[in-house]
């Protein structure tokens, strides 16, 4: 099997010309499957390798999401609660839930989908952003449907609950997934950072996201623009404990990150508009396959566990470039699973940018 998932890597790399991958396979009674191909820095033609720190994009909603749920475990909110109990101005804030928002139902736009946001971005990548620069970008829309009606996968609101978390918590986000996340799961080659820090070795990222249109390198623009919607830096082991710790609300000793009651509330993942795709609170379930995905400029990642296998499949690289509409990250997934878990193949369709 190892020589059949190095044939289907190579031939995605090929056919959307990705730069570097990383992909870690891990089953029980099947053993593990980690493995780097080509480059990390197409200039000095550094290897990809599996130790690399990476932007991870919108797996970033799971940590955020994550955090709400330890303070609704704590009674501290609750996901029934209105958006404008904790943030003031936002439109329809009376009616819309913090679950609304964390399941993409609040029918707030998309904020990276704004024209001049994506020409602030592009003009300067490494300016930071407010989380209320980023708010403004949405706010000057109207609201797309009434909360509730329908799925509509959008970092507003992640900007959002990532406010709540702050507020409520008590602490910049970055210091309160640290403290309440990151360190109990023991992920200590994750963070959040506030700035366009980038530890080493990190791989070099690559773009066509930008002002020109040609590809562009990434490394050192500043994330804040995605900010608790995708702003996390993690490594091929953190992401592996991640995807069962996520996916089950069980940390690595055993003991809960999650109460069993909210993990079950979390894991109720309706259908979306994505055929066999379903979105519960920060994760989706794709065809058995819990977790998310992430893209942001340069970088794409994949982060999922399969219950019923106790699988767990993470995929890091080095560009966001899609091919055919597709993005590339789920091209490996796709043609991974289909070796490993023919009945449950991951098929997820691109999605808007800090996905």
């Amino acid at each position: 099997m190892t020589q059949e998932i190095d044939e289907a890597v190579r031939q995605v790399m090929r056919e959307a010309n990705v730069p570097g991958v990383t992909v870690g396979l891990w089953t029980p009674g099947q053993g593990s499957y980690v493995r780097s191909f080509g480059v990390a820095d197409k200039s000095s033609g550094r290897k990809m390798s599996p130790d690399l720190y990476m932007r991870i994009g919108s797996e970033t909603k799971t940590f955020t999401v994550t955090a709400l749920l330890t303070l609704v475990d704590q009674g501290k909110v609750g996901l029934d609660d209105p958006i404008g109990k904790y943030v003031d101005g936002v439109p329809g804030g009376d009616t819309i839930t913090l679950r609304e928002l964390a399941g993409m139902r609040s029918g707030l736009f998309n904020y990276t989908e704004d024209p001049g946001f994506f020409t602030a971005l592009t003009s300067d990548p490494q300016r930071p952003f407010t989380p209320q620069q980023l708010l403004d970008y949405s706010f000057k829309h109207p609201v797309l449907f009434p909360p509730g009606e329908k799925f509509d996968y959008s970092n507003t609101n992640l900007i959002l609950l990532g406010l709540v978390v702050e507020k409520v918590g008590g602490l910049p986000i970055e210091d309160y997934l640290h403290k309440n996340v990151f360190a109990p799961a023991g992920l200590d080659h994750t963070l959040f950072p506030t700035d366009a820090e980038f530890p080493t070795p990190h791989a070099q990222g690559y773009t066509d996201q930008t002002a020109s249109g040609k590809v562009e390198e990434t490394a050192d623009w500043n994330p804040s623009w995605a900010w608790a919607a995708g702003a996390i830096i993690s490594d091929l082991q953190d992401l592996r404990v991640w995807a069962r710790t996520v996916a089950t609300g069980i940390l690595p000793n055993g003991d809960t990150l999650i109460s069993p009651a909210t993990q079950k509330q979390r894991l109720i993942t309706p259908p979306t508009t994505i055929p066999g795709a379903g979105y519960g609170l920060g994760i989706f379930n794709v065809q058995g396959w819990i977790g998310h995905n992430g893209s942001l400029p340069g970088y794409e990642s994949l982060t999922i566990y399969l219950p019923s296998a106790q699988a767990t499949l993470v995929v890091l690289l080095d560009t966001d470039i899609n091919h055919d509409d597709t993005e590339p990250s789920t091209l490996f997934g796709d043609a991974i699973t289909k070796i490993v878990t023919p009945q449950h193949v991951f098929n997820l369709p691109a999605q808007p940018a800090a996905r």
